[in-house]
């Protein structure tokens, strides 16, 4: 329980609260200006605002309510009530009181004060101007008169002010009789009088104005739409609100007919309708807003046909995602993910979806496994054959040419491997040259050469002993590589076959025109299986003709993908086995296709090699190098690699 002095001081505190609050009700009830407010004014503290179409001021309480046309955020003006008591004080000089206001004074004075708070300015001997300017005549020395006069001059020029930026001439004409009795408003009065000259002027044009745009006459015909009426308002009065008002409504209706043109996805007509609309009032906030509809709906817009596109794309439908393709792009020119569609709708088009440098397999139909892992050649142009100044050349490898690869197609990372061959036969039955017919070509550490060798079969390594599986494959005819190409495109479903020989010396140069793909000069770093003049064989030969310092460690072939890819992603291209072309042989290129297909003649017997190998001297390795064999040949220097169509 509190102590009694606990609740005496409650008691204490609640009562003095309350005597604080009585104090300050009663003083905003009787002194409202202390608090910035005045009885009767307090409910007009929002801003007003002006309504679209008044051409003759504020409408009377008799007269029926005009539809106001949405334009948007009105115009606004500030509370009289504000404007006075700005006024008010740019008006502080007041007579030095020699004598306290008498009691008949004071009441007077309090009867001008009831009048003046409930807005009674002029009119008869009520109102608050003739009250004070009696009391004023009765004392002139009295303060609160003096003060009372300065206030409802304040009050009745922020009416008038008002009343003349709405257009109603009949209050402000009332207003202004009453303002030319108080003293030291002979500027404001003529002010006022000049610009109620000029309302009446512009009054029939207002209405005029509002009758055109009710009619539908917003902006046209030029010359006599609204629009010009309340151009022509402006020029005679240019702080009219209500024909700014009216300019705003002008142009809400102009940007209406955007959105209208929106609405039917006709976004040219809603930009040619915006620049319109900047016209009419640059920079305003419905501009604002609606341009920024317009292009969220342009956006939308786009995006839904964007999406219809990747659709079609996806069914395999080309010229259609095309087509709305472009119509995304002239709908939203900046669209996201235009550019990227593009590039789809091009590998599409190449590459099968597929993208340059990309690298997949194919899985077998009718039973498990996978191709060689393949590479996306991109398409492009290059120069085949070799250089007059190209030092090693043969006539075979001219003259110069254009060739241009212009569908994209796959090739395999690097020649195919023993174990890669040995799926092959293991699956297919197939009997490899070098078993049906017996024997290969293979290294003799003894001598240094080549030699014939009745056993050596594709399941051995460029000496005759026995592959590793991750080694390319040798020792297999032209016709060996075409029936491996035939099967993966009987298992896969898909067009695997020989690389013609411009394709492979598109891939091998990798885009590049210098001697080697890696360069012109020898190579500072381990890029291929070469001859090096460090290489050792087995019993320690030497290479006779070789790239300088160079040592990759290998004497014959070294497995699949060992050293460095080409620029197109391509291992072995330049070296460790040389391999077998789908191309018949030719001493030249007169003639030769340049759209980089195959060069075939019907039964040829000779084919094209290609590609350095373990081997291959220095000239042999260069980019242009080539070379014709017989079809039948099995070496432990040559071996092949596919192509996959796209």
């Amino acid at each position: 329980m509190p102590s009694n002095t606990t609740l005496h001081r409650q008691r204490t505190l609640g009562g003095m609260i309350g005597i604080l609050v009585l104090a300050f009700g009663l003083g905003y009830h009787f002194f409202p200006r202390l608090f910035h407010a005045e009885p009767g004014e307090v409910a007009r503290r929002n801003l007003p605002t002006l309504p679209a179409a008044a051409p003759g001021g504020a409408a009377a309480a008799n007269e029926p309510a005009t539809e106001e046309l949405n334009a948007g955020p009105p115009l606004t003006l500030a509370p009289t009530a504000v404007i006075a008591a700005r006024l008010s004080r740019e008006h502080t000089r007041l007579p030095e009181q020699l004598t306290p206001d008498p009691p008949r004074l004071r009441a007077l004075l309090d009867r001008a004060a009831k009048a003046l708070a409930a807005g009674r300015l002029a009119g008869d001997k009520d109102g608050a101007a003739a009250l004070y300017l009696q009391a004023a005549k009765d004392k002139p020395d009295s303060r609160r008169a003096a003060q009372g006069v300065i206030d409802v001059r304040a009050r009745l020029v922020a009416q008038i002010e008002r009343d003349l930026a709405l257009g109603n001439a009949e209050d402000a004409t009332d207003q202004l009789a009453t303002l030319q009795q108080l003293p030291d408003s002979k500027d404001d009065v003529a002010r006022f009088t000049a610009a109620l000259k000029t309302l009446t002027d512009v009054r029939p044009l207002l209405a005029k104005a509002a009758g055109l745009l009710q009619q539908g006459k917003a902006d046209e015909p030029a010359g006599r739409s609204a629009l010009d009426i309340y151009r022509q308002v402006q020029q005679l009065d240019p702080q009219n609100a209500v024909a700014e008002q009216g300019v705003l409504d002008v142009q809400h209706v102009v940007l209406d007919r955007a959105l209208a043109a929106v609405a039917q996805n006709d976004f040219a007509r809603a930009d040619k309708v915006l620049v319109e609309a900047q016209a009419i009032r640059p920079g305003s906030q419905q501009l604002h807003d609606v341009r920024q509809r317009v292009e969220d709906m342009r956006v939308a817009r786009a995006s839904g046909v964007l999406a219809q596109a990747h659709s079609a794309l996806d069914a395999g439908n080309l010229a259609l995602a095309r087509q709305l393709a472009a119509q995304a792009q002239a709908t939203s020119p900046q669209l996201e993910g235009l550019a990227a569609f593009e590039q789809q709708l091009v590998n599409a088009q190449l590459y099968a979806s597929y993208k340059p440098g990309q690298v997949f397999s194919d899985r077998y139909v009718d039973l498990p496994g996978q191709s060689p892992a393949m590479v996306v050649i991109p398409t492009g142009s290059f120069m085949m054959g070799a250089a007059d100044d190209d030092s090693g050349r043969s006539a075979s490898e001219q003259p110069l040419h254009k060739v241009s690869i212009e569908q994209g197609f796959a090739m395999s990372r690097s020649a195919i491997t023993v174990g890669q061959f040995r799926e092959f036969v293991r699956e297919s039955g197939y009997v490899p040259d070098s078993v049906k017919h017996g024997g290969a070509s293979v290294y003799d550490e003894r001598s240094g050469a080549m030699r014939d060798d009745g056993n050596a079969t594709w399941q051995d390594d460029y000496a005759g002993h026995t592959a590793a599986d991750n080694l390319p494959v040798v020792n297999v005819s032209w016709a060996d590589a075409k029936a491996y190409a035939d099967w993966l495109a009987k298992r896969t479903g898909k067009k695997y076959r020989l690389p013609s020989e411009a394709e492979f010396a598109y891939a091998l140069r990798g885009g590049t025109t210098t001697r080697y793909w890696w360069g012109d000069d020898m190579p500072q770093r381990k890029v291929e299986n070469l001859t090096g003049s460090r290489d050792r064989s087995p019993s320690g030969r030497r290479w006779n003709h070789a790239f300088r310092g160079y040592d990759d460690g290998y004497w014959g072939p070294a497995p699949a993908m060992s050293f460095a890819a080409n620029p197109f992603g391509l291992y072995d291209m330049g070296g460790n086995v040389s391999e077998w072309m789908a191309d018949c042989w030719h001493d030249n290129y007169i003639r030769a296709p340049v759209d980089g297909s195959a060069w075939l003649n019907p039964g040829c017997g000779v084919r094209v090699l290609r590609g350095g190998s373990w081997g291959s001297s220095p000239d042999q390795a260069r980019s242009a190098w080539r070379q014709g064999a017989d079809a039948g040949v099995r070496s432990g220097r040559v071996g092949f690699r596919v192509v996959r169509e796209l």
